[in-house]
């Protein structure tokens, strides 16, 4: 898809670009000609630096049209300071920001008789107030004519067993994003979300094989999604053939939300 879109001239920021759905994006953007700044959180055994290096490397193998212009930002964007950081570094380094994509997030299933407070805080944290944290602090820096993508969940649409915080925190991300659609049109930047449903990442390989067979006969397509499937959507979403789409939720799903699951 990136062949037939030419993202040249335009920098895009990628929150959680380290691994998985967000790394998938920065190849896609980075394919399509767009200079990238890839984010990633601290972590102990240092691997999410590891990866986001790695991503970085790897945008010019094989690129028909190679970007000479990424860079690596850390910051936690449940943290606002370090947030404001992370833009500073993007304009600076890139010069400006084009397109927005609000990737990270995290997870801490469990039901609502035993979710700890931690557990519910620390997802709304990082999955709404840390995409609020950046669309704010991003917004003065877009380009007019600039994309937000927000990855949201087909969880925030149908609610899951033991999600409580995480569907809850998608939810949000979904009524945010109609809400900074309205809010930047008069700028002609465009808000939309993607609610991917079952993907093949560490997360689900994770999952007890007869758990992750039940789920996917539930897909009318009879399969999981890949990072690929969803890395497109969001190169399209970022495209000027999506130029008049704002306040939208993409279903990347293979068909499971149109069956209620």
């Amino acid at each position: 898809m990136s062949q037939l879109i030419d993202l040249s001239g335009k920098t895009a920021l990628i929150t959680g670009g380290s691994r998985g759905i967000g790394a998938a994006i920065v190849r896609a953007l980075a394919k399509a000609g767009a200079h990238c700044a890839v984010n990633y959180v601290t972590d102990p055994a240092g691997r999410n630096r590891a990866d986001a290096d790695a991503v970085i490397a790897s945008i010019n193998v094989g690129s028909d049209t190679p970007t000479d212009s990424a860079v690596v930002i850390e910051a936690d964007i449940a943290d606002r300071a370090q947030v404001a950081r992370m833009i500073d570094q993007t304009v600076q380094q890139l010069g400006g920001i084009d397109l927005l994509i609000n990737n990270a997030g995290i997870i801490r299933d469990r039901s609502l008789r035993k979710i700890s407070d931690d557990e519910w805080d620390s997802v709304l944290r990082v999955n709404l107030s840390g995409t609020f944290n950046v669309i704010r602090a991003a917004t003065p820096h877009l380009r007019p004519g600039g994309r937000i993508v927000n990855l949201a969940s087909i969880s925030g649409t149908l609610g899951f067993f033991g999600q409580a915080n995480y569907s809850a925190s998608k939810a949000g991300v979904i009524a945010l994003t109609k809400v900074a659609a309205r809010e930047l049109a008069r700028q002609q930047i465009t808000v939309n979300a993607i609610a991917p449903g079952f993907i093949d990442t560490e997360m689900t390989r994770t999952m007890p094989p007869e758990a992750l067979q039940k789920f996917v006969e539930q897909i009318p397509l009879a399969r999981g999604g890949t990072v690929d499937d969803v890395a497109n959507v969001v190169l399209f979403l970022c495209s000027p053939l999506a130029a008049y789409m704002t306040g939208q939720v993409l279903h990347v799903d293979g068909g499971f939300f149109m069956g209620g699951g």
